[in-house]
């Protein structure tokens, strides 16, 4: 189920207090998405300990930092710390947690399952982002657990619709894929220009060019890919003369142990890595 995108008001009406654990890259990029689509500083309250000076900025537009005293209900806790500090930063969050609370987690390889031992009763759901998150243009996958109701679903596309498109799942055994797949997928495609612009110097081009050229080529290319109705594999054929450049490159790159061969392995490995992070 894709996101509605132009939507840019979803929040405007959010059903009482956001909590949001966790303001690192991720939590930071969208708490800005949250604000740009009508969610009231007023209405959220961050727990971290090393904010910026942007969040300290928004204490002045009503957003509670760290706050103390009795905990209350929350209609929403995004919970965006690092995986590893789940086991600390997780079990206080009870307090903040009634049967109408909806529970958020990014937390890369931290199940449902481990998140229902703390938070028991909870309508949990687990998303996977990317990092393109930043400019608004992430890829987020969720899938939530039987104690979500409708309404929570729809509030959980909107929370996540602020930082790009969503897409929900029914098997929580395919977010190890998707990990693989789009959560660590933008490093595969800024390595590819990375190797792109080492290939140009090793072409004889000047090292400034080459790596200007790489950045805007992949970037562009993924832009036309983003803009058009044409799949992949149409564009790239559309690049690829018969017996020319593109074609004599792509027989290299998809020849035996080419790029396809070495992409599936690699996606396999992080694939394998996500589940044994999860345990």
């Amino acid at each position: 189920m894709a996101a509605r995108k132009s939507d840019k008001t979803a929040l405007a009406k959010f059903p009482g207090a956001l909590l949001l654990v966790g303001a690192g890259k991720m939590g930071s990029a969208m708490l800005d998405g949250w604000l740009a689509r009508g969610l009231a500083p007023k209405r959220i309250a961050t727990i971290e300990p090393q904010p910026g000076k942007s969040m300290k900025a928004l204490t002045k537009r009503g957003l509670k930092l760290n706050p103390k005293g009795k905990a209350t209900a929350a209609a929403a806790i995004v919970i965006a710390v690092k995986p590893q500090t789940a086991p600390a930063a997780v079990p206080p969050l009870a307090a903040y947690v009634d049967k109408s609370t909806l529970v958020l987690s990014i937390m890369a390889g931290r199940t449902i399952g481990f998140l229902e031992k703390s938070l028991p009763g909870a309508a949990i759901v687990r998303a996977m982002p990317n990092t393109p998150a930043a400019i608004g243009r992430s890829i987020s996958v969720a899938v939530a657990n039987g104690k979500v109701s409708a309404r929570q679903r729809k509030l959980a596309t909107d929370l996540l619709a602020a930082i790009g498109k969503v897409e929900w799942v029914q098997d929580e055994a395919l977010i190890d894929a998707v990990t693989a797949l789009s959560g660590s997928g933008p490093a595969y495609v800024f390595l590819l220009a990375e190797a792109m612009t080492k290939a140009g110097i090793a072409a004889g081009l000047p090292a400034e060019l080459a790596a200007r050229l790489a950045r805007e080529t992949v970037a562009g290319s993924g832009e036309l890919l983003h803009r058009s109705e044409l799949d992949a594999a149409t564009l790239r054929q559309n690049v690829t003369s018969p017996g020319g450049t593109t074609a004599a490159a792509l027989e290299v790159l998809m020849g035996p142990g080419g790029f396809d061969e070495l992409l599936t392995k690699a996606i396999a490995a992080a694939t394998r890595r996500s589940r044994e992070l999860a345990g």
